[in-house]
């Protein structure tokens, strides 16, 4: 590459990747640099306790990497082998009791009893249109929505789950709890619209190609990504600490793959005052603390239905989940903590010796926390498998303040990169038809801090990619990012099936049009 490439990218996460594959598919030459000594930001796999052990350091399990259009069109499937557990997500009640999100809905329903009509007519129209509630969920929310009907239902849906309303359509405990389980992967205070809304995308993957895990780690998302980008003359370099643009050769575009203020802090010779005193008012979201465990065996679940999942949600009712998301949101610890947590290697025997298991999980905290909550994970586990203290052969933990640490786009241990709240879905960072254009020359914002918000999806990047591609060279048509023969694997893996109830070559086709 020469020392003058067309496009740098500031940080090597799924966005940033996102944006320099798509540049680099475009023909430009993209230099990438990257912080720390090994690319993927949030979808990095370590070894954090033990030889043999394959952690995932941020996300694990990854509802949107058969939903986002993005990787839609990068085809992810065929570059990475997944495997999709017959249960998307499990949540646990005292006295042995559980209620489990199958794939199939039908059996979901049966399982939860008189709440099983309930649940049918809440999820079941969103997952027979899944892919248009990708489009709508995945782009900005103030723009015309290109299925009115399925953005309504879902707005009705969302708008059920609100308030304090929210259990008025459920008669037991399980289906309440369940769903207050996945609307907690929000970080926001519980009950609310953005909660529910996240949630309910989120609920909708489930019944629909399900959530799928990464064989061998999230690392592999990452590596698929590298690959892709070097084989069309892309470079990456690690262990690059950029601290101002001149630490930077030139180029026609910087895209960063940071937080939104960091990015201001980098490219502030170059941007107005008032967009500087816009992002200082973008407001940073509750934290995590995060501890990976090294087991002997399996989690001993009281309720054996559990092993059918990698996802399970802990905290009990839905009004002690409410309770406990309410606390964070205070700025206090919580007695009662919501834990979420992932046993890969249930269905990924590459991630742990033979017979021997890993454990990812987090809890939320008020932001900049230096509290370790091992003590509190481990007890709320106890709480549902009895014994599980004696599994341990060796832990890795990190508070909220020590995630920023690792990884200075998590402020405070923020992993959404800014708060999702309603607002800063609409204003993310900013209230803008092209949010990801910083209004100083050439440079764009291509992080979870931009629309459509937080989760592992590349839209962030790729819609970055897009808009600079259109105001910096003059290109309107975007490229292909299907596999080739530059980057095809020797073994392809089939392609993934449709949702359930749209046409079979439905999943092969992009959300929307290239404007979309």
């Amino acid at each position: 590459m020469t020392t003058t490439p067309d496009a740098i990218v500031v940080g090597s996460g799924p966005n940033g990747l996102a944006a320099a594959v798509t540049l680099a598919r475009a023909g430009l030459s993209v230099h990438v640099y990257e912080r720390n000594t090994t690319v993927g930001g949030g979808i990095r796999t370590e070894a954090l306790t033990l030889p043999g052990f394959a952690h995932d350091v941020c996300s694990a399990v990854h509802p949107l990497a058969f939903a986002s259009g993005f990787f839609q069109r990068f085809q992810l499937d065929r570059r990475v082998e997944f495997v999709v557990p017959t249960a998307s997500y499990g949540h646990p009640l005292d006295g042995g009791r559980a209620a489990i999100a199958y794939r199939d809905i039908e059996r979901t329903a049966e399982g939860l009893g008189a709440d099983g009509p309930a649940w049918r007519r809440l999820l079941g129209p969103l997952a027979r249109h899944a892919d248009e509630v990708a489009q709508f969920t995945g782009s900005q929310l103030f723009q015309v929505p290109r299925h009115p009907m399925t953005a309504a239902r879902f707005g009705l849906a969302a708008l059920s789950q609100a308030g304090p309303w929210w259990d008025a359509g459920f008669r037991g405990e399980e289906a309440g709890a369940m769903l207050t389980g996945v609307f907690a992967h929000s970080t926001l205070a519980l009950p609310s619209l953005a909660g529910a809304a996240a949630g309910l995308t989120l609920a909708t993957y489930a019944h629909a190609r399900g959530w799928p895990i990464p064989i061998g780690g999230s690392q592999a998302i990452a590596d698929a990504m590298v690959a892709d980008l070097e084989a069309h003359g892309g470079e990456v370099t690690t262990g690059a600490d950029v601290a101002s643009l001149g630490d930077l050769p030139d180029s026609r575009v910087v895209l960063f793959d940071t937080g939104a203020e960091a990015a201001a802090r980098l490219g502030e010779d170059r941007l107005p005052a008032g967009y500087l005193r816009r992002i200082a008012a973008f407001r940073t979201g509750n934290g995590v603390s995060k501890v990976d465990f090294a087991l002997s065996g399996p989690v001993p679940w009281a309720n054996p239905e559990l092993y059918e999942t990698a996802t399970v949600h802990l905290g009990g009712t839905r009004a002690a989940i409410a309770r406990s998301e309410r606390d964070v949101a205070a700025g206090r610890l919580s007695d009662d903590p919501y834990v979420l947590v992932s046993q890969p290697s249930l269905f990924d025997p590459t991630r742990a010796p033979a017979g021997q298991h890993v454990l990812w999980a987090y809890t939320h905290v008020p932001r900049g926390s230096t509290v370790d909550q091992k003590e509190a994970i481990i007890r709320q586990i106890e709480r549902f498998a009895p014994g599980f203290r004696d599994l341990i052969l060796g832990s890795a933990s990190r508070t909220a303040a020590q995630m920023e640490l690792y990884n200075p786009n998590y402020v405070g241990g923020d992993i959404s990169a800014g708060a999702p709240t309603l607002k800063q879905l609409i204003a993310r960072p900013v209230v803008s038809t092209e949010p990801w254009r910083m209004p100083g020359r050439g440079l764009y914002l291509a992080s979870a801090s931009a629309v459509p918000g937080p989760g592992v999806h590349g839209l962030a990047g790729y819609y970055a990619a897009r808009s600079a591609l259109r105001h910096e060279f003059g290109m309107r048509e975007l490229p292909s990012l299907a596999v080739d023969s530059a980057n095809v694997p020797a073994e392809v893996p089939p392609p993934i099936p449709p949702f359930p109830g749209l046409p079979d070559d439905l999943h092969l086709r992009p959300h929307g049009s290239p404007e979309q």
